[in-house]
Parts: C-alpha cells; sequence; structure tokens
C-alpha cells in the first residue's frame, strides 16, 4: 500500500510517526529517504514517543546507530550516511528487522544489501518551509487506520 501525506508543521509529522509506532508490528523495519533537513530524525522522534521513549533522539550520524532499550519496545536508529564507501559487515544485520523491537534506517540505500524485502520506505519531500509530501510505501503492513 503505499500513502501519500502532506504534512505543514513539524508537529505533524511526528504526530504521524507517534501513531504509526503504536501499530506497527515488533520485527518492522522502516528506511527513510530524504535530502539532509527533510523532516527524516523529525518523523524518527514521533516514533519514539509512541514507544514512550523520553530520551532526546537525534541522528546517530557519527554513531552510526543509536538503541533504545528504555521503552514499550526497543527502538534501534541507523544512520547510514557515513557507510558509503566501508564494507556494510559491520553486525548490523543483527538488528534490523530487530525480532522485539522498532529498526530505523536513515540512508538506507547506503546498506542495500541489508534492508528486509518487507520493509516500510518513507520518503520525505521538503517543499518550502515547514510543507513537506510523505510516501510511505507499505508493502506488508496495513497503515490505513492511521493514516486517514
Amino acid at each position: 500500500m503505499v500513502y501519500e501525506i502532506y504534512s505543514n508543521s513539524a508537529s505533524f509529522t511526528m504526530e504521524l510517526g507517534e501513531k504509526i509506532a503504536k501499530i506497527l508490528p515488533d520485527g518492522s523495519t522502516l528506511c527513510f529517504a530524504g535530502d539532509l533537513g527533510a523532516g527524516k530524525t523529525t518523523f524518527v522522534r514521533g516514533l519514539a514517543k509512541g514507544l514512550n521513549i523520553t530520551d532526546v533522539v537525534q541522528s546517530p550520524t557519527f554513531n552510526i546507530m543509536k538503541v533504545y532499550f528504555k521503552a514499550d519496545r526497543p527502538l534501534i536508529h541507523i544512520d547510514a550516511y557515513r557507510l558509503a564507501d566501508i564494507n556494510p559487515d559491520i553486525g548490523l544485520d543483527e538488528y534490523i528487522g530487530y525480532e522485539s523491537g522498532i529498526t530505523v534506517i536513515e540512508w538506507p540505500q547506503y546498506i542495500q544489501d541489508l534492508i528486509p524485502s518487507n520493509a516500510i520506505l518513507v520518503t520525505i519531500q521538503h517543499d518550502g518551509d515547514d510543507k513537506r509530501k510523505l510516501t510511505i510505501d507499505s508493502k506488508d503492513t496495513d497503515l490505513s487506520s492511521v493514516i486517514k
């Protein structure tokens, strides 16, 4: 199923992430595509809120991965941007699709071989100011109950 949503604010994008987090099955992987500043991490902050994570969520650009265990379910946040020119065999596959949590990957094109076929692709296009177009392609997960 492909959903197109238009957001006029960071708070709307976060609320959408929060709603989606509450219905995602364990083991879900979400891949985020979009330019720098498009709103990928803002969406992930909403997912974190939906999982009752109280830690500050920032893109793990220099860490590559940040795991939030103090939550209803674990959130694994991967930023693959710096993995463009290295061997991705650094153990990330153990966390992608983590069976009892949610995995999110920013810049998934850099670790394409590790992405599960049922991953949800979230593409965010920045249309000026606070306007964003979010395209969510979820092959196996019905999100229609939270995306109107």
